[in-house]
């Protein structure tokens, strides 16, 4: 078998974001600068974020990414859905680093391992590593994050493709663990609602956004299982705020909500976006 190469290229830059590096530095800027966001109490723990082509959240992304705005993190676990196909249950990537075309961004391989030894210790799946992977959901956010942090940071990338609530608990606990002590930040990676009348996917919106407000992992997965509520990604939210709450955290704040109609005029068929913060006060 070919080795697998050191650094994932990107198979989405220039068609999910802006491929050039400057235009593509002064979109994500505008984004994240154009974002007013409260005054937030507390430390950032966690951020939850949107993963649609750039065009059409990255508004709303912005919102959730100026919050760390300037900030410096050592690590950041990005958890994301795994939409293609696979027969694991969570997966990370082969490669040593990610490349955008804002840089290249180096996997903590030590982290990675911490948080496969701890789901294996527990009885989960192990992280199954995949290599050439097009999943845009966990790349898509690269590049919010070298706009927003002040200085260079690691990456663990974690991909689900469970939709089980305790698989996704094991992936929490495991993270928080993992990042205990660290200056650290999390990031789940979820679109809400897909392809219903704007009418029914702000109804659906709302109510996944309440379960976010709440801070219950458990409760997005209510809302999934009743129909009330939709998040493409619902078991890395979750895996996140299980890990967010081991760390300490103790309040959500939503931020932004918008769907793929502010930007195609198209309200027949929609995605819903959403942006929240995780503190620790």
């Amino acid at each position: 078998m070919p080795a697998v190469s050191e650094v994932r290229p990107s198979p989405i830059a220039g068609r999910w974001y802006e491929g050039n590096p400057q235009r593509l530095k002064k979109q994500v800027g505008q984004y994240i600068n154009e974002a007013h966001i409260p005054d937030l109490k507390g430390e950032v723990v966690a951020l939850i974020v949107p993963h649609a082509g750039h065009i059409y959240s990255g508004a709303t992304a912005g919102y959730a990414f100026r919050c760390v705005q300037g900030q410096t993190r050592d690590l950041v676990a990005i958890v994301s859905p795994l939409h293609a196909y696979h027969f694991a249950s969570v997966l990370t990537s082969a490669h040593q680093a990610y490349q955008t075309p804002l840089g290249t961004i180096s996997i903590d391989r030590d982290a990675v391992a911490h948080v496969d030894e701890l789901m294996t210790k527990h009885g989960s799946q192990r992280l199954t590593p995949l290599a050439y992977d097009e999943e845009h959901s966990l790349e898509i956010e690269l590049p919010f994050l070298q706009c927003a942090l002040q200085s260079e940071f690691k990456l663990l990338p974690i991909m689900m493709r469970s939709l089980q609530p305790e698989t996704a608990r094991q992936v929490g606990l495991a993270l928080a663990d993992t990042l205990k002590g660290r200056n650290a930040l999390l990031v789940a990676s979820s679109d809400l609602s897909h392809f219903y009348t704007l009418e029914e996917a702000n109804t659906l919106d709302a109510e996944m956004l309440r379960q976010f407000a709440a801070f219950s992992p458990e409760g997005i997965f209510k809302a999934d299982a009743s129909g009330t509520g939709f998040a493409c990604g619902m078991a890395a939210i979750a895996a996140v705020l299980w890990a967010a709450r081991e760390l300490g955290a103790n309040h959500v704040a939503v931020l932004h909500h918008t769907t793929s109609a502010d930007e195609t005029g198209d309200t027949s068929s929609v995605v819903g976006y959403g942006a929240a913060v995780v503190l620790k006060s």
